[in-house]
């Protein structure tokens, strides 16, 4: 079962109540400091201690400057030199680079200028890489392989930045919230910041309502440093999402789509990602893998991607209580970058097997019913195949009989 985290931002995120969490939650002091003091950066202090939030207690973090100490203001080259010259893993730095530049892209729409001239102001000063690298080496840390996040808030009013006075949500900040479900709120303080915005929309897989059948392990708390009307703290929640092996998750689905009327509407999700780069027979083998952890149904469609590139759509029909399993399987075995998932209603038949005599052996037959009316018999086809090989008779009159036989 795959580790999986679900951030509740109903008092903001930022960068260091994001650490403050991870930290609540494992991420240990030695290993931060161990990922920050990788970085060729300096003039600063970490500072790490326990608070009380309106009576929840919480994990302080924050990133003390010097101020003796002069911070440039940064193009996201200058960023990126950093992060690649650190002694860091090579999946830290792709995603903490990948934070920055979803970062930059949003500061360049707004400011009208280029990802490779736009400046880098209060996030691109030592406290800000420290934050994204941070959060990015604890998820790490934590194993953490899924992020969602919901209850967002933004706060209202007005925040002076290095271009002046700006509304709430910043305009950098609106525009990373693009796709992704928030409110403003009833604080009048800026409480989600654009470093928080970056990292939630690069990381998180999902937003919105707690995941259903998520299954918390721990919560965890990282204080931001306003004293507000609510506690200013953002909660986390570890947890996993449970795992059935195949057999059972296929149970649950006989169990939910058979009444006394032999149907029944039963809820599930088809998974869906398109592929163009990869082996067909990587993607068969995907299939194979998908079936075997329990996947309802599994099909591939031929469909025509940008630049007229020739691809496939793969699509997985499952519970909802594997998904992720399948979702890693399909990350894992593919080159897919995204999965899509979306509820449906499936209506199935009462099923059951028989097993019915040829003149040449046993053979199961798949029996689909409504209403006690039998409205398909279909022979299992590895038996007749196995049949026929060992009679020497055709695979087509193994197969009629068994049908016939019905």
């Amino acid at each position: 079962m795959n580790k999986s985290l679900y951030l509740s931002g109903y008092s903001g995120i930022s960068g260091n109540m994001f650490i403050g969490a991870l930290l609540d939650a494992g991420y240990s002091e030695e290993a931060l400091r161990e990922t920050v003091s990788a970085l060729p950066v300096s003039g600063y202090t970490l500072k790490f201690e326990k608070t009380v939030k309106m009576g929840i207690e919480a994990t302080l973090f924050d990133v003390e400057l010097d101020p003796h100490e002069h911070q440039p203001h940064r193009h996201l080259r200058h960023i990126v030199e950093i992060i690649e010259a650190a002694d860091l893993s090579d999946r830290v730095k792709q995603r903490s680079i990948a934070v920055f530049t979803k970062l930059a892209e949003a500061e360049a729409k707004v400011h009208g200028t280029t990802v490779e001239k736009i400046h880098f102001h209060e996030v691109g000063a030592v406290d800000a890489i420290i934050d994204v690298v941070g959060t990015v080496s604890g998820l790490e840390a934590l194993g953490i392989e899924k992020i969602v996040a919901g209850n967002l808030r933004t706060g209202f009013g007005f925040i002076e930045c290095a271009h002046g006075s700006m509304p709430i949500p910043a305009p950098a900040t609106a525009e990373l919230l693009h796709g992704i479900p928030y409110t403003q709120g009833s604080v009048e303080k800026e409480l989600l910041t654009p470093t928080g915005a970056a990292l939630i929309a690069t990381l998180c897989d999902s937003f919105g309502d707690r995941p259903e059948g998520f299954v918390t392990e721990k919560t965890a708390y990282g204080a931001g440093g306003w004293d507000l009307e609510i506690p200013n703290v953002l909660r986390a929640e570890l947890g996993r999402f449970p795992t059935l092996d195949p057999s059972e998750a296929r149970e649950v689905v006989r169990m939910q789509s058979s009444d006394q009327q032999d149907r029944q509407k039963t809820d599930l999700l088809v998974l869906e990602t398109n592929i163009d780069d990869c082996n067909p027979q990587v993607i068969s083998y995907a299939m194979d893998r998908l079936f075997d952890a329990g996947a309802l149904d599994v099909w591939q469609t031929p469909v025509v991607m940008k630049k007229g590139r020739s691809g496939i759509k793969l699509s997985v029909l499952c519970p909802i209580l594997i998904k992720n399993e399948l979702e890693w399987i399909i990350f894992e075995e593919t080159t897919s970058i995204g999965i899509r998932s979306f509820p449906v209603d499936r209506t199935a038949l009462n099923r059951r097997e028989e097993t019915t005599e040829t003149p040449w052996g046993s053979v199961r037959v798949k029996i689909s019913s409504l209403n006690g009316r039998v409205c398909s018999a279909t022979p299992e086809y590895d038996d007749c195949v196995a049949l026929a090989e060992k009679s020497g008779v055709p695979l087509k009159e193994v197969m009629h009989a068994a049908h016939n036989t019905q």
